[in-house]
């Protein structure tokens, strides 16, 4: 299985051309669309809530993961070996996370460099096709590098700040349970927020934070919008009190 992990978002072409290069080297393989409103533009948070979804992914599976905002520059173009499932994307921080929580763990930079190479779409130009070349027991040109050459290695992210904003406005940050013993109220700014277990136990229109379904800290509103309350984006931080 071929998961897609992206910042694309669901209009236009590019889901569908990726789609079209992984269909022409692998017929009737399965693809599944992970997500592709992962956070635009910022490969750091969207790094920290890809390692978050990796728990549903069967091992074995393989991942093109593409938020790079540095697309044609000097980045590195990667496939990855963690913990028995595959990853290309750009080393810009995306997989950083993923790399330095697996017990097992290869990093290759990709060398090869296809016919067709646009400076703005290494999605379909290198990093889906690589990947299905390995799927497929044919490896392009490819050199090893050490894990901890990976940009963003040496700086882990800090989970105390927004990681992703859904279409409901909740705020989810990558603060999970371990990190919250004895905590019970948040601070954003000058506002505190304390902690519910669901939804229902607030009135409509107040603000709490609860465990979400990845075991992670995220700040809602009862049939409203955290983000339009607080005026929050992704990357900005809170505080635990």
């Amino acid at each position: 299985m071929i998961l897609l992990f992206t910042d694309f978002g669901v209009e236009g072409p590019y889901v569908g051309q990726i789609k079209a290069v992984l269909a022409k080297r692998l017929p009737g393989q399965p693809v599944v669309d992970l997500m592709h409103d992962a956070p635009r533009f910022r490969p750091i948070e969207a790094g920290q809530l890809l390692a978050h979804l990796l728990e549903d992914v069967p091992v074995g599976s393989s991942l093109v993961c593409v938020v790079d905002p540095g697309v044609g520059g000097a980045r590195r173009p990667l496939l990855m070996e963690a913990d028995g499932r595959f990853f290309s994307g750009p080393d810009n921080g995306l997989l950083v996370e993923v790399a330095r929580a697996a017990r097992s763990l290869r990093c290759h930079e990709i060398l090869w460099r296809p016919k067709r190479l646009s400076s703005s779409f290494h999605g379909r130009d290198i990093f889906a096709p690589a990947l299905a070349s390995q799927i497929a027991g044919k490896p392009i040109k490819q050199r090893q590098i050490a894990s901890d050459s990976l940009v963003g290695w040496d700086d882990p992210a800090d989970p105390a700040r927004i990681i992703y904003i859904d279409g409901f406005g909740n705020l989810m940050t990558g603060l999970d349970d371990a990190m919250m013993e004895g905590v019970r109220v948040l601070k954003v700014g000058r506002r505190k927020i304390s902690r519910a277990r669901t939804f229902d136990e607030v009135q409509e229109g107040a603000i709490f934070w609860y465990f979400n379904s990845l075991g992670l800290v995220e700040i809602a509103v009862n049939q409203g919008s955290a983000a339009e309350l607080l005026g929050m984006q992704v990357g900005s931080g809170v505080t635990l009190s």
